[in-house]
C-alpha cells in the first residue's frame, strides 16, 4: 500500500479575533467537507483509471469503486455489477486543482435578527463545538431558532432542547444575586436533612404529627460500597435526562414582553422567547438592561446594541456597564458552544475591545464583581477579582525569579458557574471512585484479557480503540457479572445500545441517557445507581455536564470504565472528558490492539495516525465517485443510495445512510434529503412537511440523534418507528427538532454506523475538513464505503496535516490536584 499523494460601537459586528468562528451548526459552525483527490489525468498506482461513466438515466452503469479520474470522465454511480469498468483498490492521490471554491458562508436561510442592524448568516458550511469541521447546530434542532432570532450558533438553535436547563440556571443565579441585597427568611436557605428536620419541627408544632412519631425515626445508614438494589420502584430517585416540563408564560407576561420587543425595534414573535428565558419579569428586566436580550438563544450583540438603541436612546453608550458584563457573559457562552469550559482572560479583553468595549479590562472585573463569570488560576477558583488573581501570579512569578526555579507564566482563566460547577463536581467523582477499595469488594473475577484485569483491581479505568475494540469494553459486562457482580453497560445512541445488547444480552445495555432519566438497574436508596460496574461505551460523546451527572449518580465502591476512541469528532456540548483523563494519566490506561477488520476498517485505521492509504477492495467495499459540483453530487448520492449500491452491492436503501458536511448548501442535508424524499418517497408532507414512510432524525437534545420513520400523526404529535420502539415527538417540537433523515451531518451520525454509507463531500467543503471529520464519517460504514468526492488534494491534506481545535477545560488540573499522576 502506498500514501495518496498530499497534494465597534453598539451595532458592530466585529468577531472577536480570540476566537474562531462561531459555530452554526449542531456542532459549530464552518464544515463543508470533502473527500479524496480529483483530476483530469490522474492516476490510480501508475495506470490510468479507464473506467467507463454512464449516466444512470442512458442505463449504463460504472463499476464500484472506480475512481472515474481520467479525462473526459464525467462522474459515475460508483456501484454496480457490471463490467463497464476497473475497480480501484481503495482511495487515490491527484493534483490540487485551481480555484478550489471556499465554502459559502452566506447563504441558508436563518430568519432575521432580533433587532435593527442584525446581519443574516447561513449554515452551507459548519464548525465544530471546539473549531473543528462540524454540523450545522439547526441539524440538531431544525431551523425554529434561526427563523426567530438569527444568526443562530449551534447550541441557540438547539434551544428547544435545552430552554428548561437553561432558565433554571438563570433563575438560581438571579436568586443567589438577589438573597446578597436581602433579607434571609428563616429556614429558606436550609437544604437537605436539616430542611426535612426544620419541616418535621413544624409539623409537629402545628399538631399535624406527634411528637414522639418524630423521636421515633431511626437514624440514616451511611453510604456503604456497593449498596444492595431497591427493588421497590417507589424508592427509585431517577435522574432526568430531558430538560423538564415548565409552565407557559401568562398571556400579560407575553403581552409585556410584545410591547417592549416592539418599542425595540425587535420582532414581537421573540416575546415567548424572551419570557422563557428571563421569566414573568422579562419586560421590565429588558427595560431596566436592554442587554439582558443577549440571554436570549440567538441574539448577537450587534442586534442587542440595535435594541439597546432604541431603548435608551442617547443614554446608550460602548461603556455601558450593563452592555460589558452582558458581553462577557456571550463571549463565554460562545466559547462553551465551541466546546471551551473556560477562556484565558487575555482573549476575553481582547474579544471585548473587538466588539468597541472601551475598557475591557474594567468589562472584565466587573462580570467578576457581579457573579457573571469565575475567576480561576492553575484550575483552582480565585478570589472575587480579576486584578486580585493577576497579582497572585504576579507575585508567584517574582518568588519563582528570586529563587533557582525558573519562572512559569500562569494562565488566568473566566469561566461561567454553570461549567465551572459540573468540571468540579465531575473531578470529585471521578477521584472518589478511583480511591474505593474495590480490591477489598470480596469479588472473584474470572480470567479474561488485560482490560478485565485492570478493572478488577481499580475503580477507575480507561480504554481506547476503534470499533472493533467494543467487543473488549463488552466483556468486562460479562466477566463483572460471572463475578456476581451488578454491571451494565451505556452507549451513546440507541444504535450503539443495539450493538452493546448483542454482546452483553439487552438486560444489560442502555444509552446515557437512559440510564440517568431511570431506564436501566433501578436506584438504592440514596437515589444512587445499584451498580457495581459501568461501562461507558462512547465516552468520546461525554459532555462535561452529562459526564458529572453520570459520576454522581454511581455509588462508593463502583468501578467505572470509560470506553472511546479518541480519534472521532469530539461532544457536541462543552468540555472534553474523555480526553482530559487520558491526559491526567489518573487511572489505567487500557489500549486496545485489535484492529478494525476489513478494507473499511484498514482505510480509517490509517486515517487515525494521519495516513490516506489505498486499500485492496475486491468487493468493491471502498469506491471513490468523482464529481465536478454540487449538483452532480446530489444527483450520483440519490444513484448510490436508490440505486447502485442495492443493485450491485445488495444492501437495501433502507440500510444505507448519506453522510455529508452541513445542512445548508447545495449539497448539504436539506438538498440531499429533499432529492432522496422526491425519489423515495414523495408525497405533500401532510404532517408538518412530513409523510408516512418517510426517513427522519430526531434532536432528543444536543448531540443525540434518534433516527427512525414516520408512522402518522394525531393531536398529540408525530409518530415514529425508531427500530422497533415506537417515539412521540410533541406537535410543538417537530418544527424546531425533527427533519428528514435520509441524510445527516457527521455529528448526528456519531455513535451509530450503517451497512452501507455515501460519504458526500461537495467541492466546497475543502476548508473546513479535518482528521477527526474524515475518520469519523469514513468510519460509520460497517461494510460499504461510496466516497462522492469533489475536493481534489484537500482530503489528505486534512487527514495528514489538519488536527481538530483545541479546547480549554479544567478538568485535568482539577484531578491533579486530587490525585496524584500515576507512574
Amino acid at each position: 500500500m502506498t500514501a495518496l499523494p498530499q497534494g465597534s460601537a453598539p451595532g458592530s459586528t466585529a468577531d472577536e479575533p480570540a476566537e474562531p468562528a462561531e459555530p452554526a451548526g449542531e456542532g459549530g459552525s464552518g464544515d463543508a467537507s470533502a473527500v479524496g483527490p480529483r483530476s483530469a489525468g490522474a492516476s490510480t498506482g501508475g495506470a490510468e483509471a479507464a473506467a467507463s461513466v454512464a449516466d444512470a438515466e442512458a442505463g449504463a452503469e460504472a463499476s464500484v469503486g472506480a475512481a472515474a479520474e481520467g479525462a473526459g470522465a464525467d462522474g459515475a454511480d460508483g456501484v454496480d455489477e457490471a463490467d463497464g469498468g476497473e475497480v480501484v483498490d481503495g482511495v487515490a492521490g491527484a493534483e490540487v486543482s485551481a480555484g478550489e471554491p471556499r465554502p459559502d458562508d452566506a447563504s441558508g436561510d436563518t430568519g432575521r435578527g432580533a433587532a435593527g442592524g442584525g446581519s443574516e448568516a447561513g449554515d452551507t458550511t459548519d464548525e465544530a463545538p471546539d473549531g473543528t469541521t462540524a454540523e450545522s447546530t439547526d441539524g440538531a434542532t431544525g431551523d425554529a431558532a434561526g427563523d426567530t432570532a438569527g444568526d443562530a450558533t449551534p447550541e441557540m438553535s438547539e434551544a428547544a432542547a435545552e430552554l428548561a436547563a437553561q432558565r433554571e440556571l438563570r433563575a438560581r443565579i438571579e436568586q443567589r444575586k438577589a438573597e446578597k441585597e436581602a433579607p434571609i427568611p428563616a429556614g429558606t436557605k436550609l437544604s437537605g436533612q436539616a430542611a426535612d428536620l426544620l419541616a418535621a419541627v413544624r409539623a409537629v408544632e402545628k399538631g399535624e404529627k406527634s411528637g414522639a412519631a418524630f423521636f421515633a425515626g431511626p437514624p440514616p445508614a451511611p453510604r456503604r460500597p456497593a449498596p444492595t438494589p431497591a427493588h421497590d420502584p417507589a424508592q427509585a430517585r431517577p435522574r432526568a435526562a430531558e430538560p423538564a416540563q415548565v409552565p407557559a408564560p401568562s398571556d400579560d407576561a407575553l403581552a409585556a414582553a410584545r410591547a417592549v420587543l416592539t418599542r425595540g425595534g425587535a420582532p414581537d414573535s421573540l416575546a415567548a422567547q424572551v419570557t422563557a428565558t428571563l421569566g414573568e419579569q422579562a419586560a421590565e428586566r429588558l427595560g431596566a438592561d436592554p442587554w439582558q436580550l443577549l440571554a436570549v438563544p440567538g441574539v448577537r450583540p450587534e442586534q442587542a446594541d440595535g435594541f439597546a438603541r432604541a431603548l435608551l436612546g442617547a443614554e446608550c453608550r460602548p461603556d455601558d456597564e450593563r452592555r460589558a458584563a452582558a458581553l462577557v457573559g456571550w463571549i463565554l457562552e460562545q466559547a462553551a458552544v465551541r466546546g471551551h469550559t473556560a477562556l484565558p482572560a487575555e482573549d476575553v479583553r481582547k474579544a471585548l475591545a473587538a466588539r468597541s468595549v472601551p475598557d475591557p479590562d474594567e468589562a472584565v472585573n466587573l462580570a467578576v464583581a457581579e457573579g457573571v463569570v469565575l475567576v480561576f488560576q492553575d484550575g483552582l477558583a480565585e478570589g472575587p477579582g480579576l486584578d486580585d488573581a493577576r497579582d497572585d501570579a504576579t507575585d508567584d512569578e517574582a518568588e519563582a525569579v528570586d529563587g533557582t526555579d525558573e519562572a512559569e507564566p500562569v494562565e488566568i482563566l473566566l469561566g461561567l458557574d454553570r461549567y465551572a460547577l459540573a468540571e468540579e463536581s465531575l473531578a470529585d467523582g471521578l477521584a472518589r471512585l478511583l480511591n474505593s477499595p474495590v480490591r477489598d469488594d470480596g469479588s472473584v473475577w474470572p480470567e479474561g484479557g488485560e482490560l478485565v484485569r485492570a478493572v478488577a483491581g481499580s475503580g477507575l479505568v480507561a480504554h481506547t480503540g476503534g470499533e472493533a475494540a467494543r467487543a473488549e469494553s463488552a466483556a468486562v459486562v460479562t466477566a463483572a457479572a460471572a463475578a456476581g457482580l451488578r454491571a451494565a453497560g451505556a452507549a451513546h445512541t440507541a444504535d450503539g445500545q443495539r450493538r452493546l445488547a448483542e454482546l452483553t444480552g439487552p438486560l444489560a445495555a442502555f444509552t446515557v441517557a437512559g440510564l440517568l432519566s431511570g431506564d436501566g438497574p433501578g436506584r438504592d436508596a440514596e437515589g444512587a445507581l445499584a451498580l457495581d460496574v459501568l461501562v461507558v461505551q462512547d465516552a468520546t460523546q461525554l459532555d462535561v455536564e452529562t459526564a458529572a451527572v453520570l459520576v454522581e449518580s454511581l455509588p462508593d465502591g463502583c468501578r467505572l470504565v470509560l470506553s472511546g476512541d479518541p480519534g472521532v469528532l469530539r461532544p457536541v456540548g462543552a468540555g472534553l472528558v474523555f480526553h482530559d483523563v487520558l491526559s491526567a494519566r489518573i487511572c489505567p490506561v487500557v489500549a486496545s490492539r485489535v484492529p478494525d477488520p476489513g478494507p473499511v476498517g484498514e482505510l480509517v485505521s490509517g486515517i487515525g495516525i494521519g495516513e490516506l492509504n489505498q486499500v485492496e477492495a475486491p468487493g468493491k467495499e471502498v469506491v471513490i465517485v468523482p464529481v465536478r459540483d454540487a449538483g452532480e453530487a446530489v444527483h450520483r448520492s440519490v444513484q448510490l443510495l436508490a440505486d447502485s449500491i442495492p443493485r450491485a452491492i445488495g444492501i437495501p436503501a433502507e440500510q444505507t445512510q448519506v453522510v455529508t458536511v452541513g445542512h445548508g448548501g447545495s449539497a448539504g442535508t436539506r438538498a440531499l434529503n429533499a432529492a432522496l424524499k422526491q425519489r423515495l418517497n414523495p408525497g405533500p408532507g401532510r404532517f408538518g412537511g412530513f409523510d408516512p414512510a418517510d426517513r427522519v432524525a430526531y434532536a432528543q437534545a444536543p448531540g443525540r440523534t434518534l433516527t427512525g420513520t414516520v408512522v402518522g400523526a394525531d393531536a398529540e404529535g408525530l409518530r415514529l418507528d425508531c427500530a422497533g420502539t415506537p417515539v412521540l415527538v410533541p406537535k410543538e417540537r417537530v418544527e424546531a427538532a425533527l427533519r428528514h433523515g435520509w441524510a445527516l451531518t457527521a455529528h448526528q451520525a456519531a455513535g451509530m454506523r450503517w451497512p452501507a454509507v455515501v460519504v458526500v463531500l461537495p467541492g466546497d467543503a475543502a476548508q473546513g475538513l479535518d482528521r477527526a471529520w474524515v475518520y469519523t464519517a469514513f468510519g460509520r460504514a460497517e461494510r460499504h464505503l461510496s466516497v462522492v468526492h469533489g475536493v481534489d488534494q484537500a482530503l489528505p491534506r486534512a487527514v495528514a496535516e489538519i488536527l481538530p481545535a483545541p479546547r480549554t477545560t479544567r478538568l485535568a488540573p482539577l484531578l491533579h490536584g486530587l490525585l496524584k499522576t500515576s507512574e
